[in-house]
């Protein structure tokens, strides 16, 4: 997760389709026409993504600048273990806003992980 992070700070489009799973990956990553300045990352909750897992749930805020204003997005990230590493599944953005004005978007929707819950009752309890 913190790899992906700083590649997406820096641009890097090659690293982060390397390391997104092929089956859901995109053709292409077009950084033309970002405006915002990643500034830090927080890991919130995991679920699984130990040795023997094939699994992996990352809860994340990550901070950034756009227009001198300071913004924050919690996403939790899903990951699958292939025989060569972890790689990116896909996500849900749970809030994105500015900081302390961040709106919800999916606290009743199903978790990422795949259990069947509402995210509220799975990887959102903490």
């Amino acid at each position: 997760m913190r790899s992906r992070f700083t590649a997406y700070a820096m641009h890097n489009a090659n690293y982060l389709l390397e390391t997104w799973d092929a089956t859901v990956r995109p053709e292409l990553i077009d950084f033309s026409k970002e405006k915002v300045d990643w500034q830090r990352l927080e890991i919130g909750n995991t679920k699984k993504g130990g040795a023997k897992d094939v699994k992996g749930v990352v809860e994340f805020k990550a901070y950034y600048l756009q227009d001198g204003e300071d913004y924050v997005m919690t996403e939790i990230s899903q990951f699958i273990k292939r025989t060569n590493g972890w790689f990116y599944f896909d996500g849900l953005v749970k809030s994105i806003g500015k900081v302390g004005l961040q709106t919800n978007l999916g606290k009743n929707a199903p978790c990422s992980c795949g259990s069947g819950k509402k995210f509220k009752r799975c990887c959102g309890v903490g």
